[in-house]
Parts: structure tokens; C-alpha cells; sequence
């Protein structure tokens, strides 16, 4: 899916738009292992648009569509079990879509209301989240940060596979962590 067409919502009035530089951001999750541990990941494969005030450091409007098939937990075999049917079912849902419906605050105090679909199921979420500044490169581009992260029942949008442990406990945790550092360049 087109990042333009999720975009042609965008409130008027903002300074302008940003485009992600995916290779100084990071689209990243965490979530319990065997009712203890802390597993990451993280997705190689997006794209994102932000409409934002570097003055004012607000945001009006966010959009991103992430391939779940970029899904890596440096683990072969956990991304490929991630990737299948029991979780994110890349071959039938190759992507993951957010587009924010409502921004408050500015500076390192901002919420993003929006709706996340995964595996064909979309569901409200919130992240909470910073406008870090902005700088121009030595190439002469002007780029900003962003930081957000949030959280999700993964079980909310279909990914409910599991494995019970002798002691009682489940092998994968329900709540999935979700962090963002973004590099954008104006558009």
C-alpha cells in the first residue's frame, strides 16, 4: 500500500512533511519470553510519513506501512516462526499499517492516537512520544527525530499462538512493547 494514499488525510496548516530515512531508524518490539525473559526485534523494511512543526516541535498527522516479512530477532528460525501462520502470516498479510487520527502535545510530551492493523485486525493504540529536533546534514538536507513508543495485546489483533510450560506459565507474554527512533528529511 501506498504511504500517499494513508497520507491524503494530512491536516493543512503544518510546515511540512517528512519522509523516514530507514537507514538511521529503527521500527522495534519487545516482548516476555518464558514468563521472565525479554525478547527484541525489530523490522528492516517500512516507510513513513510525518507531517510536523519544527518550530513549535508538533505533529499533525503520521502514516507507516512496515512489511512484516523485515521481521528479524537475529534468530533464524524465530523470525521464520514469526513470519508464519502462528504469527504474523507474512504470505497473507505482508503488511502492517499505522495511520494516526488525532496528535496532542508538543516537544517531548506527544500523543498519537491512531489505528494499527495487523493481520487484517485494527485496533486503536496511543504512543507516546518526543520531537527531538531538528538539524541539516552535511549534504545540506534538513532531517528531524522523532521517538515514540507504545503499547499492544498482541492476541488483540490475531496473534494468539502459545505453548503452556510445565510450571504453568506460557512461553510468549500477550503485551508487545513497541519502540520508534525515526531520521526523517524534509520533504
Amino acid at each position: 500500500m501506498s504511504i500517499a494514499l494513508l497520507f491524503a488525510f494530512a491536516q493543512p496548516g503544518f510546515s511540512a512533511s517528512y519522509k523516514i530515512d530507514p537507514m538511521h531508524s529503527e521500527v522495534g518490539f519487545t516482548v516476555q519470553h518464558l514468563m521472565f525473559f525479554k525478547v527484541s526485534g525489530y523490522f528492516t523494511d517500512f516507510e513513513d510519513t510525518i507531517e510536523a512543526d519544527s518550530q513549535a516541535r508538533t505533529l499533525s498527522a503520521a502514516a507507516a506501512v512496515i512489511k512484516t516479512t523485515s521481521v528479524d530477532t537475529r534468530i533464524g528460525k524465530r523470525g521464520n516462526h514469526l513470519r508464519s501462520a502462528d504469527f504474523f502470516d507474512a504470505a497473507k498479510f505482508p503488511e502492517m499499517i499505522f495511520v494516526s487520527k488525532k496528535v496532542e502535545g508538543s516537544g517531548n510530551d506527544i500523543k498519537v492516537y491512531g489505528d494499527l492493523t495487523i493481520r487484517g485486525t485494527t485496533k486503536p493504540i496511543v504512543l507516546s512520544g518526543a520531537f527531538l529536533g531538528e538539524n541539516k546534514d552535511a549534504w545540506g538536507n534538513v532531517r528531524a527525530g522523532f521517538a515514540a513508543k507504545g503499547m499492544i495485546n498482541r492476541k488483540d489483533f490475531g496473534l494468539t499462538w502459545n505453548a503452556i510450560l510445565e510450571s504453568g506459565g506460557v512461553t510468549v507474554g500477550d503485551d508487545v512493547e513497541i519502540t520508534l527512533q525515526v531520521e526523517a528529511i524534509k520533504s
